[in-house]
């Protein structure tokens, strides 16, 4: 049976700095909705209609070039938001989503969000205290993918995928998430020739395995320490 709106929100960290009353006022307005692996969640360049924030699953946020090649930006998991930005700016999606597993979703209209945040204030101190507790994990999280050397982006990279998305598997921690060289060079800065290069050299060393679904981290331990160099 699939939870209300209400059920959800009160579930979710990010509304938790939420009193009752506005926590059911903005579930009022609030709709929940599930996707199928590979559905759309939303286009780049549609209007932002809605903001959302994950329940259950996983959504892939990405940006095709003029070439028609998908470019992974971020994967996001339970209970983080996504959409927000485009909505507070009243500006179309800069980028599309799609659920990369069963996935729900709460989503919030922005017309009647606005509203609500015009006749109640307790509720933008309430929701500023949840999206900024949420958004510094979230940068924290960028940071540690983008700095310093290659091959530890690339460990801390598994890892975090690992912890999202992984299950014991194929005897180690397998990640469901078949991601091409170049997606994966795209995700951590890098070039596509240095990440073929550590990608074959941890295949060699038992490391990383790479499967036709996806990877298998065999040596956890390893990319651990590969990830603090």
């Amino acid at each position: 049976m699939q939870q209300t709106s209400a059920e959800l929100l009160r579930a979710m960290p990010v509304y938790w700095r939420l009193g009752a009353e506005d926590q059911e006022r903005l579930a009022g307005v609030s709709r929940v909705r599930s996707y199928e692996r590979g559905e759309q969640i939303f286009e780049e360049g549609a209007p932002s209609d809605f903001f959302y924030t994950i329940a259950a699953g996983r959504v892939k946020i990405f940006k095709m070039t003029p070439s028609g090649k998908d470019v992974i930006l971020e994967i996001f998991g339970v209970g983080d938001p996504f959409g927000a930005v485009a909505v507070y700016e009243s500006r179309p999606y800069p980028a599309s989503a799609v659920a990369l597993e069963e996935t729900t979703c709460l989503l919030i209209p922005r017309d009647e969000f606005f509203r609500l945040l015009e006749t109640h204030p307790s509720l933008v101190r309430g929701l500023l205290l949840g999206f900024t507790h949420r958004l510094v994990e979230l940068a924290n999280r960028i940071a540690e993918l983008s700095g310093g050397r290659v091959e530890p982006r690339l460990a801390r990279l598994f890892l975090k995928l690992g912890d999202d998305l992984g299950s014991s598997a194929r005897g180690g921690t397998f990640v469901p998430l078949a991601l091409s060289r170049q997606e994966l060079a795209d995700m951590t800065g890098t070039t596509i020739e240095t990440c073929i290069r550590i990608m074959s050299r941890w295949g060699k060393d038992e490391i990383v395995r790479t499967e036709k679904d996806g990877f298998v981290l065999t040596d956890r331990k390893a990319l651990e320490m590969l990830s603090l160099n």
